[in-house]
């Protein structure tokens, strides 16, 4: 009995002292000061898929794209390579930040149930940003200097709609995915976004410079998420993978609606006004214990 006791003592005593390093790592400086540069270039790359869609609601040519292609259109400008190292460090930090805050929740969401949806979504995000690593790297090493817009995206929904259960599988995520984005225009909308920016950690005129910002920019980026959610929806129904799936994708659907040009260029405006919301998060970041 005693033997027992002594090692839950022992396994409990390990676990407080993870725990205690987790929170150590979280609050650091340095953990600080890369979420910093994660936050700047999330930001960045939202501008980027903001500016492209402008240019095609104006009429000014191209394509809307997602993250990977936003990430080679940098790669594309002056001092692109050094643009690139910026952005690969970012997404690492951006991920390890995601990682972070799911497992030791510095946030304190908890663990009851909508703690740990919000603990499963940090774990999400940060698998989102750590897919974009590697072909980021290829960008920097020459591996792939184009642009494939969601060519491996398109091959993985192949490849389980190829089986049997595929189409319901494809379906259950389109749903999901709706949800989420669903989720994201309502905390928009209800001012309930990003907590780890609230005005604690603003002046006065900071925040009411980044609230219109982050709640207008969370709504688009949620309006975006869905419509990639009903595409999949839409493939699984006709058990059809040739639909080009994705944030590209999405926009460009949304401009062949009635008034699609206004819509695109509206939801433009807020995927550039989310990524300045990131940027100011980039400054005004603090990481509240």
């Amino acid at each position: 009995m005693s033997g027992a006791s002594n090692e839950h003592g022992s396994i409990g005593s390990i676990k407080a002292e993870v725990e205690n390093a987790g929170q150590k790592a979280a609050f650091s400086p340095v953990m600080e000061a890369l979420t910093r540069v994660g936050y700047g270039v999330r930001g960045l790359i939202y501008v980027t898929m903001g500016l492209l869609a402008l240019n095609v609601a104006l009429g000014k040519g191209g394509e809307p794209t997602d993250q990977q292609g936003a990430i080679a259109a940098i790669g594309r400008q002056p001092a692109g390579i050094v643009f690139l190292w910026v952005v690969l460090l970012g997404l690492v930090s951006y991920s390890l930040w995601g990682v972070i805050r799911a497992v030791f929740d510095p946030l304190h969401k908890g663990n009851d149930l909508k703690g740990l949806v919000a603990r499963a979504a940090f774990l999400f995000s940060a698998a989102i940003y750590a897919i974009l690593v590697l072909p980021t790297y290829g960008f920097i090493t020459g591996a792939r200097r184009t642009a494939q817009n969601g060519a491996q995206t398109q091959l993985s929904i192949a490849w389980i709609m190829s089986k049997p259960w595929g189409p319901w599988a494809i379906g259950v995520i389109g749903l999901a995915v709706i949800a989420v984005g669903g989720y994201e225009i309502y905390r928009g909308i209800n001012n309930s976004f990003d907590k780890q920016l609230k005005t604690y950690a603003m002046t006065a005129q900071q925040a009411k410079l980044a609230t219109p910002l982050g709640r207008f920019g969370t709504a688009a980026r949620g309006l975006v998420i869905a419509l990639v959610g009903v595409s999949l929806c839409q493939g699984a129904y006709r058990s059809s993978s040739s639909k080009a799936i994705g944030i590209d994708a999405a926009l460009t659907a949304l401009k062949r609606r009635p008034y699609g040009v206004w819509l695109l260029g509206i939801v433009a405006v807020g995927l550039m006004a989310f990524g300045v919301y990131s940027m100011l998060g980039a400054a005004w970041f603090r990481a509240r214990r």
